[in-house]
């Protein structure tokens, strides 16, 4: 354990009401949680850990066990927190709770215990709370707190985060997150605190910044977004919005900027026009772009272009900006160009679709490609060169892991003892790769094991049948006709039709041939058997042209050539393949995504073996091969804490990330005596260099911005344990005394009823029950087949957040739940609730239509409202609102009863469902029958159903009685008729 962490545990155990901790990202937060847990003893009582992520959970419970074996080696059976689910039963989870013990809870079920009295608060020692950044006044956590502390003022609750600038979002966002917790102190710990500082500096790791050159297809693409980004800016500014001191380039690469943007607009975005709402949306796709753009190969970088414009290129701003054209021109020429059979070089003048002809220097590219059939010009005679240009990083990653193995050998032979020695006390053979996702990971992995030309293939070969597929190119019948009806493209030949204008062809037809005529020789090859991993990146052309068997002998021709001048220009190096020492159980990588995580928990400490090892790659064969080291790649996405488990000596951060570079400065501080040595890979000059600076500059600025607040805090002082009862309102209670009358019992005060509200238990993962608990009323927790909340023996309400209503239309699940209040309750409510920093409204008033559309929300409702006329709609704008909403309701009206409340809906035994509307039992099928007979109305059904019992008495009865029961002759006549009317035969 570094000491800054021990000064952290130190300022906690002070106060003994606890405190609020912000920490740096990156500086194991995991482990002082578990230096804290390792401190609990079951004589002080239970301790509950809150708003705990699954990665956390494991990183906690992994460290505290290696805690505890470094501390007591001879224990086989550590003390490990478990976790308490809703697979428990309630008697478990009481016994539990007094056990002393530590526990992982949801704030669900801890919620639904303390409300119904299942929880001994005295046995409890206190409260650790994660993730406090994402609390707030309303949050089921808070809910926690506020009766915990109301029933155990000596407890302790600490909450932490490790996301500084999450705590500066909104106004006096840490004040308030304290005041809802009860704490009075708030730790701030960055990265240029003074303990911390000096614990992480006093022997740094030895640092290798590598800038890598971009290529000059990529400065374009780069140089493109940005510009499109600065053009779609300046459009947002002219709406006056938003304010434009936020609106920069600089700010839009950051993550962080779509919620600044947000926050401004969604107040007011039922007001904004389309463009206006496209433009943020474009945005976050552009900051995407620029991305992907340093992340992913140039083909699978195109395959999303592609996709773009197929989902955006209708309703996007952006792909209609100036520069945006040579976003797609530049992400082609780094994978393809279209030559012309007679060694022209076919391109894009400026956005028009006009071809441009442009001789080729390199005579060697007029190859024999296929020729379209005959009747065609020659200027749509194209065939397709591939260039699969190779990420720069590659290159620069497969050199760094050659340089690194003969330094190794070069020390091996200098200190063979020595050597020998450190290997055998950890893995200092290992090299960790540090990407960003999985994907990078397995691509990088087949990148070294079999070169960067391998994968790039692969890569083009998925992309050509990925357009084969898409355009039907799947070979059913060898006999077409020669002259195919319809559209589509059949066996790969497309046949030029004839142009009125021959002499400007587009070139999106001739490159959507050629990429057709690829695919489909790809396809063809495979159905015949042939090896497509060994098919050259030679030219592809189109059409029938020449002999096929001349086709491949050229395009072998040119994979020699190239594979000549592709070793001549880059060395032996290149050549190389991975060649390690076989270990037991080792395998090659792709494995699935979840493997890395699966291998991570299995390996102990003492164990340290690397998780995934490279095999002999595809040219190990060669003699001239160079040995590469032992190489671990690690998603950081997957937040699992390796360094401690695999212990490496050497580093490469393949993408630089801000927190996994405080890991490594831990990691150091707590391993002093072992050698490290940290690459970081660059793209130079690229939007990845200032995202990285931007990161530390934000988490900086936070950092001070919360230093200030805590200068101005003021928290009061009856935080310290003296909180709000169960039934005592946050708002101040009105002085009745001044306006009673005396002469109703001497102005002595009315004792005020308690209200009373059963909530189903999905609905505590909202913020509703906590603001109803705020308002005095008491919430009875069970599980309710129809409704979400009971107000009263007639009142069920179901509430509907936006998104809820959306999905439960598409899904249909919200007829169901309307059908079932309509059925047993008098006064269905659905309850429409809109978040309080949103807008109150679906949409402008200008686009709501005078027609029922099956799109449209509000033709929707109105259906749903003429097919249930019962049913009351009420909007409400937050949940405060909500709250004064359901007191209103409850005035006048009985208190629920929670047992019926639970029965309705539930069949019984004998298959009877109890307590419908009027507490007798329906057959619900006769019933949904009989209302659809003409003549039954929702005014006159009820008065059949009492008139007679069945329908088969129906039938019988006469015009006089149904008219007495249905109240009009008229309708008596009519449901008659239909009873009386034969049935028409053929005789």
């Amino acid at each position: 354990m570094v000491q800054f962490h021990e000064h952290i545990i130190s300022e906690l155990l002070e106060d003994s009401n606890g405190g609020l901790v912000v920490l740096s990202s990156g500086l194991a937060l995991h482990k002082l949680i578990s230096s804290l847990l390792l401190l609990h003893s079951p004589s002080q009582g239970t301790l509950l850990i809150l708003s705990a992520t699954p990665s956390q959970r494991s990183a906690i419970t992994t460290t505290l066990q290696s805690l505890q074996n470094s501390i007591n080696p001879d224990n086989p059976n550590p003390i490990l927190p478990s976790e308490i689910t809703t697979d428990l039963s309630t008697q478990h989870r009481h016994s539990l709770y007094t056990s002393g013990s530590v526990f992982f809870i949801t704030s669900r079920i801890l919620i639904v215990d303390l409300l119904n009295s299942k929880v001994p608060t005295s046995s409890l020692a206190g409260l650790i709370i994660l993730n406090a950044h994402t609390l707030s006044e309303t949050c089921t956590e808070a809910f926690i707190v506020r009766i915990f502390r109301s029933l155990n003022r000596t407890a302790y609750v600490r909450a932490f985060s490790d996301k500084p600038q999450a705590m500066v979002s909104g106004f006096a966002k840490a004040e308030r997150i304290m005041k809802c917790l009860f704490v009075r102190r708030l730790h701030l710990w960055p990265r240029f605190q003074v303990y911390v500082s000096q614990d992480l500096e006093r022997d740094p790791p030895i640092v290798v910044d590598i800038r890598v050159p971009q290529s000059n297809l990529m400065k374009g693409i780069q140089k493109a977004i940005v510009e499109v980004m600065d053009a779609c800016l300046k459009e947002m500014k002219k709406t006056n919005k938003v304010d434009v001191e936020d609106l920069t380039v600089a700010n839009g690469l950051c993550k962080s900027f779509d919620e600044i943007v947000r926050l401004q607009l969604d107040p007011i975005w039922h007001t904004l026009g389309k463009k206006t709402k496209q433009l943020v949306s474009d945005l976050k796709t552009l900051r995407k772009l620029l991305d992907y753009l340093v992340r992913y190969d140039a083909v699978t970088y195109l395959k999303y272009l592609n996709t773009l414009r197929v989902s955006e290129g209708v309703r996007s701003v952006w792909i209609f900006a100036n520069s945006s054209h040579k976003i797609f021109e530049f992400a082609k020429k780094r994978v393809y160009q279209l030559v012309g059979s007679d060694g022209v070089k076919l391109t894009l003048e400026g956005k028009s679709g006009v071809i441009k002809k442009r001789k080729l220097k390199d005579k060697n590219n007029e190859k024999e490609g296929n020729g379209d059939s005959s009747g065609t010009s020659s200027s749509s005679r194209v065939v397709l060169e591939e260039i699969l240009e190779e990420a720069p990083k590659w290159k620069t990653l497969r050199e760094l892991l050659v340089e690194i193995e003969e330094e190794r050998q070069k020390q091996a032979m200098l200190s063979v003892g020595e050597r020998t020695t450190e290997i055998s006390e950890g893995n200092d053979s290992i090299v960790l790769v540090a990407c960003k996702d999985e994907r990078s990971c397995l691509q990088l992995e087949d990148c070294v094991m079999k070169g960067p030309q391998q994968v790039m293939r692969e890569e083009w070969e998925k992309y050509l049948r990925s357009k084969g597929e898409l355009h039907g190119m799947r070979t059913r019948n060898k006999n077409k006709s020669k002259e195919p009806k319809g559209f589509g493209i059949l066996n790969g030949v497309v046949p030029a039709m004839p142009r009125e204008d021959s002499g400007t062809v587009s070139i999106s037809i001739l490159e959507q041939d050629a990429l057709l005529a690829a695919a489909s020789e790809i396809n063809n090859t495979t159905t015949v058997g042939a090896d497509i991993s060994q098919s050259p990146p030679g030219i592809r052309g189109r059409g029938k042209g020449r002999g096929r068997s001349r086709r491949k002998k050229a395009t072998t021709d040119v994979q020699i050539s190239r594979s000549t001048d592709y070793n001549r220009r880059n060395g032996d190096k290149m050549k190389s393949e991975i060649s390690v020492s076989e270990i037991e159980g080792s395998k090659t990588y792709p494995e699935e995504a979840d493997g890395l995580r699966e291998d991570i928990q299995k390996i102990s400490c003492e164990q340290r073996a690397v998780m995934r090892k490279h095999n002999q790659g595809v040219n190990a064969t060669d003699t001239n091969a160079k040995p590469l080291p032992l190489v671990q790649f690690y998603a950081l996405d997957s937040d699992q804490h390796i360094l401690d488990i695999l212990k490496p000596s050497v580093i490469i951060v393949y993408h630089p990330d801000m927190a996994f570079v405080r890991e490594i400065e831990v990691y150091r501080a707590e391993n002093p005596s072992k050698k490290l040595k940290v690459h970081f890979l660059f793209y130079e000059d690229s939007t990845e260099v200032q995202k990285f600076e931007a990161s530390m500059r934000r988490e900086n600025g936070a950092f001070e911005s919360l230093i200030r607040q805590k200068s101005l805090m003021m928290i009061p002082v009856d935080q310290d344990g003296r909180c709000l009862g169960l039934t005592t309102s946050s708002e101040p209670q009105p002085l009745t005394l001044q306006n009673s009358v005396t002469r109703k019992a001497g102005g002595r005060k009315e004792v005020e009823k308690e209200m009373q509200v059963i909530v189903d238990m999905r609905e505590f993962m909202s913020s509703l029950p906590n603001v109803l608990h705020q308002k005095g009323m008491r919430i009875i927790p069970v599980t309710l087949e129809v409704g979400d909340y009971i107000l009263s023996p007639l009142i069920c309400v179901e509430r509907k957040s936006i998104q809820d209503l959306f999905q439960s239309f598409a899904s249909g699940r919200l007829y169901h739940q309307v059908e079932m209040m309509v059925r047993y309750y008098r006064i269905p409510v659905l309850l429409i609730e809109f978040s309080q920093d949103k807008s109150f409204s679906f949409q402008s008033a200008s686009d709501i239509g005078d027609d029922v559309s099956p799109t449209s929300i509000i033709s929707k409702l109105s259906l749903l409202v003429m097919h249930f006329p019962r049913l009351r709609l009420v909007w409400s704008r937050s949940l405060h609102a909500t709250a004064e909403i359901f007191a209103s309701f409850k005035a006048n009206q009985d208190e629920p009863d929670e047992s019926k409340a639970m029965r309705v809906g539930v069949p019984t035994n004998e298959g009877i469902v109890e307590n419908d509307v009027r507490a007798e039992n329906y057959n619900t099928t006769a019933v949904e029958f009989l209302r659809r007979l003409p003549g039954v109305t929702d005014s006159n059904y009820r008065s059949l159903m009492d008139g007679c019992n069945s329908l088969a008495e129906l039938a019988l009865l006469p015009v006089e009685r149904l008219a007495e029961l249905m109240g009009g002759q008229r309708a008596a006549q009519t449901l008659r008729d239909f009873l009386d009317a034969k049935y028409p035969t053929l005789s």
